[in-house]
């Protein structure tokens, strides 16, 4: 089990977390894809497997499983398993809704001190987008997530949020539906980088059981001296 700070020494360079013979969990940079597209840009699980081959001397093709994702433009916390049985049992605690993700959103305007989100989300395959209705439709999917407010100014809130369902782009759907788009947003809101490669949406905080210890585990991200998590102080 290594705990020293360390990073894959990749393009781009990805910080470490943690890492032992079945994880590695990471900090996933925004702007990187998690997983290879048509774009050929870098991506998180061929970065790390060139990470896990020069580290180890592996010869051949390293095997490692993604067993979730963050969209392109989100920063933060993530965990790939190193081994097929940690996939497995990873993939099974998603199913049954056994992983613990929090994530802070840096959105427009003045949320209430705290709330719960429940909408139903339709999503397009053919434009990748998705929409939200209050009232079950067609084959929307129940999706809900929580919220408290860490901090506000006058044009944005900071706040805490935990999922209790995995929606695509479910956090910036909902938080958009109720008027508090994510900051660089352009899919579904109007503010921050142009590019659509940064956002402000970060997993700050996940907890797994590991797959082979049976112990819980949390792993955090600290939240970097950057557009948008520098508009406060913490």
């Amino acid at each position: 089990m290594n705990m020293k700070k360390q990073t894959t020494r990749t393009n781009p360079d990805i910080p470490i977390i943690y890492e032992d013979n079945h994880l590695l969990v990471i900090d996933k940079p925004a702007g990187v894809l998690s997983q290879e597209d048509h774009t050929g840009d870098p991506d998180v699980l061929t970065l790390c497997k060139k990470y896990i081959k020069k580290k180890y001397n592996k010869p051949g093709d390293v095997w490692m499983g993604l067993v979730h994702r963050l969209d392109r433009p989100v920063s933060g916390v993530m965990v790939l398993a190193r081994t097929s049985k940690a996939a497995s049992r990873l993939s099974e605690q998603i199913r049954n809704n056994k992983m613990d993700k929090t994530y802070w959103a840096m959105v427009e305007g003045m949320t209430p001190p705290s709330a719960t989100l429940v909408h139903y989300l339709e999503k397009d395959n053919r434009s990748n987008n998705v929409s939200a209705y209050k009232k079950p439709r067609g084959k929307a999917k129940e999706s809900k997530l929580s919220f408290e407010t860490i901090k506000q100014n006058a044009n944005y809130s900071l706040v805490e949020i935990d999922l209790f369902t995995g929606r695509p782009h479910q956090i910036r759907v909902q938080m958009a539906k109720e008027g508090h788009s994510l900051w660089g947003d352009y899919r579904y809101g109007e503010e921050g980088n142009k590019d659509g490669k940064e956002m402000g949406l970060r997993a700050v905080r996940l907890t797994i059981e590991h797959p082979t210890l049976k112990k819980k585990m949390t792993f955090e991200a600290s939240v970097p001296n950057l557009q948008p998590w520098n508009f406060f102080e913490y």
